[in-house]
């Protein structure tokens, strides 16, 4: 039961995409989280699942006098476990809002026996680590943002293994091979491996969308591995555009070749073309490989997302919520 403070807190639960209004109220509420801040409380896949109609998510919503003042995504595209992302006004906190998304979303989970409730809290704040904690909800997962400099990084040019190539993606040509090797790639990664041909035309749809920096290596017209870059914009992350190895991938036929190390050089050479002074990358914590290997690239630690959760299958009758 709800106390005095969030008594008014009226909570609903839709599936499918959200019409342009409410996806637009859901956007503006992450805007006011992300100032006071510093940090975006969504992150893109959320954000692109707003008003995508194949997204397996549910959208928890959370109004006081008809405004939105709270929201929770739900991933429920996997038996095993639900992945939430959710956002409370700054001016609504400490009211039982978020209180009662978590209360929420653990009862969606439910619905499946067995499974269990993850929470991302992105840039792994105070006092998210103080609200989990508040829900016995332990760190389960981490996953790290690496930052490196290209104004003071060497030019290089990676030498390719013999008989690759390396072209611009064209879109309407390469979709079904790059799925299928990014599917190869990261056949058990929990996000990146169930990358649908929705989500790819979604992204290709996305502003900052370039197929220049979009690089494919081939060999004998065989797609073998990719690197694809994205630019920030001005105050996503500092006061400058920022650029990102967003996703790098080799097929596990050609891995040992040295074509990661190779493509990563070659997206940099990229971004720093553009006139970047910095590029981002995420890296799963438990990857010491990956991340040792960014770090001898020059990148360093730059800031952390933490996954939140409990062994325990969700069961709201037993939660006990004190935030």
């Amino acid at each position: 039961m709800l106390d005095d403070a969030s008594s008014q807190v009226i909570l609903s639960a839709t599936a499918g995409p959200l019409p342009a209004g409410s996806a637009g109220a859901v956007r503006a509420l992450a805007d006011r989280a992300a100032a006071a801040d510093g940090v975006p409380p969504l992150s893109e896949q959320p954000l692109l699942w707003l008003s995508a109609p194949e997204a397996p998510v549910v959208h928890l919503h959370a109004t006081v006098g008809g405004a939105l003042v709270g929201y929770a995504q739900l991933d429920v595209g996997t038996q095993s476990s639900t992945k939430a992302e959710l956002v409370v006004d700054p001016e609504h906190r400490r009211t039982g809002v978020g209180r009662a998304l978590l209360t929420r979303a653990l009862a969606e989970t439910s619905v499946v026996p067995g499974r269990t409730l993850r929470v991302w809290a992105h840039g792994d704040l105070p006092a998210a680590r103080r609200f989990a904690e508040d829900q016995g909800m332990a760190v389960v997962r981490e996953l790290l943002q690496m930052r490196v400099d290209l104004t003071t990084r060497p030019a290089s040019t990676p030498a390719l293994p013999t008989g690759v190539t390396v072209r611009a993606f064209e879109p309407g040509r390469d979709e079904d091979a790059w799925r299928r090797v990014n599917s190869r790639a990261f056949a058990h990664h929990p996000e990146q491996g169930r990358m649908t041909s929705a989500d790819l035309r979604a992204r290709e749809s996305e502003p900052w969308f370039d197929p220049a920096g979009f690089l494919l290596a081939e060999r004998d017209g065989i797609l073998l591995g990719s690197v694809w870059t994205k630019v920030h914009p001005a105050g996503e992350h500092g006061a400058d555009p920022v650029g990102e190895i967003y996703v790098v991938g080799v097929d596990p036929d050609a891995q040992g070749l040295g074509l990661g190390r190779a493509l990563t050089a070659l997206g940099l050479n990229h971004l720093a073309a553009r006139g970047l002074g910095a590029a981002i990358l995420y890296t799963g914590a438990e990857n010491t490989v990956a991340v040792h290997t960014y770090e001898r690239a020059g990148f360093v630690r730059s800031a952390v997302d933490v996954m939140f959760g409990s062994d325990t299958p969700s069961s709201p009758a037993g939660v006990t919520m004190g935030a």
